[in-house]
């Protein structure tokens, strides 16, 4: 079996001096992040890899998330997650190494929405159709799939074990502000 956590990064200031790329994550984005790595240190859901976008607000993000987990992940930064396309995603995701059974992705939307909705092909209705409306900053879509081969994994090939936004971990109503 192979996993995806397919994380958003956290909500980021609207604008910077230094472009979009350089935008950086608010104190809410900051703590949305930490909490969604508390989450997954809580669930006892290590990740193998890391691998964040290059953007200041992804990079931060992973920092956040990796400072919950006591022992050291191999993290890595791809320029290319960077706005990517979906096609571009999978190319990405299909080139993980098989030594990797959890893989986290830390990336944008609309790339991330899209990647998360045309790779779950089962799942909770109630989970994927909240996937599927709205995507939150610092939401994170565990996606598992039947396979030992990363190279494997095609459209509607994963079944979507969790949907968690910052929102839920709150104790908050499920739509999350962006």
């Amino acid at each position: 079996m192979r996993r995806l956590l397919l994380l958003r990064h956290g909500k980021a200031d609207r604008h910077s001096a230094g472009g979009d790329r350089q935008r950086p994550l608010t104190r809410r984005g900051m703590e949305d992040a930490r909490r969604m790595g508390e989450y997954l240190r809580d669930a006892d859901i290590m990740p193998g890899l890391a691998v964040a976008s290059d953007a200041r607000r992804a990079k931060q993000t992973l920092d956040q998330v990796l400072e919950a987990f006591p022992g050291h992940v191999t993290h890595l930064i791809e320029n290319t997650i960077y706005l990517a396309t979906v096609d571009h995603l999978v190319e990405i995701l299909r080139q993980t190494p098989d030594r990797v059974a959890t893989l986290l992705a830390v990336g944008h939307n609309p790339g991330f929405a899209e990647l998360a909705s045309w790779l779950a092909g089962s799942g909770e209705a109630e989970d994927l159709a909240l996937m599927r409306s709205k995507f939150p900053t610092a939401a994170l879509a565990m996606l598992d799939f039947e396979t030992d081969h990363w190279a494997d994994v095609g459209r509607g090939g994963a079944r979507l074990a969790r949907f968690v936004t910052p929102g839920i971990l709150r104790g908050e109503a499920t739509e999350d502000p962006d």
